[in-house]
């Protein structure tokens, strides 16, 4: 059994993944905008990641914008079998390196058809359409009108399911009334819970959570319970917060992501460390602020 198989597998639309995915954001320039720094070493990442077991990506057309996507087809291109690559929408980048709501029928066509080129697909197994609402958090809102053009391309065969991200528990059931919606994808780590409840209620019908930042984004996790437990377990700050949220529910997938090959593999080695009981507890207590 391979590493990976270690932190089991989880229904993504109509595939099994790993738990242990990938997500392409930092393969674009800093600021998630323009060319990576090193394209060589991004290219490697991707082959090596696959090569590893990893049989999930994500990813979208405006990370870069299409940077990240031209990157994964020029790496892996043509794809494996059990590849599942996963692309979001619902925004555009400004020349500024602005993120701006893209929710029109026009805008969302195309960034589908863009998707489809630029990762040298012709269809996609997974879109999420990411609400634009507040930029910084879910807020209500109505994706009616959105996910109908979805559920239209769908049809079209263009998409073979359909996801949410940053979004509500109201806004999932009332996306279900429009079309299957197979994950969810919001902010989430040991520090920002907000979706506790959410992601249980998820679980139980069997539905994927895909938290983002699940390390703190651009503001790395800092805690010295996060520093204490993983020097009691011999790993580092970042790999326990990966494994907690590994434990914290089986419906959780993740993608951590890197833009560096050593990186990667501390990522992936966390599917062998599993957190004893006291050092859960001890996690636990960081969100309510009860950390030392």
């Amino acid at each position: 059994m391979s590493s990976l198989e270690k932190s089991g597998q989880f229904n993504l639309g109509g595939r099994r993944v790993k738990r242990l995915g990938y997500g392409a954001m930092q393969l674009a320039g800093k600021g998630v905008f323009g060319p990576p720094k090193d394209r060589t070493e991004a290219i490697a990442v991707l082959r090596e990641a696959v090569e590893s077991g990893v049989d999930h990506i994500d990813t979208s057309d405006f990370y870069g914008p299409h940077v990240t996507n031209q990157i994964i087809r020029e790496a892996l291109h043509p794809y494996r079998n059990d590849l599942v690559i996963v692309t979001k929408i619902g925004a555009t980048r400004g020349t500024d390196a602005s993120w701006n709501p893209a929710f029109s029928k026009e805008a969302l066509t195309q960034a589908i058809h863009d998707n489809l080129k630029n990762l040298g697909l012709d269809v996609i197994e997974v879109v999420n359409l990411r609400a634009m609402f507040d930029v910084h958090g879910p807020a209500e809102g109505s994706l009616e009108e959105p996910l109908t053009v979805l559920a239209d391309l769908q049809r079209q065969g263009l998409i073979k399911h359909i996801g949410l991200s940053n979004v509500t528990a109201k806004q999932v059931a009332d996306g279900r009334k429009i079309t299957g919606i197979v994950c969810v994808q919001n902010q989430y780590n040991l520090a920002h819970r907000a979706d506790d409840a959410f992601i249980d209620q998820l679980a139980a019908d069997g539905t994927a959570y895909v938290p983002f930042f699940p390390l703190g984004g651009f503001s790395p996790l800092q805690s010295s319970t996060l520093s204490d437990v993983a020097a009691r377990v011999g790993a580092t700050p970042l790999q326990v917060a990966l494994a907690w949220l590994l434990q914290r529910a089986p419906n959780i997938l993740l993608i951590p992501g890197t833009s560096s090959r050593a990186h990667l593999r501390e990522n992936l080695a966390v599917a062998d460390l599993v957190l004893p009981a006291d050092a859960i507890r001890d996690l636990d207590g960081i969100a309510g602020g009860k950390q030392a």
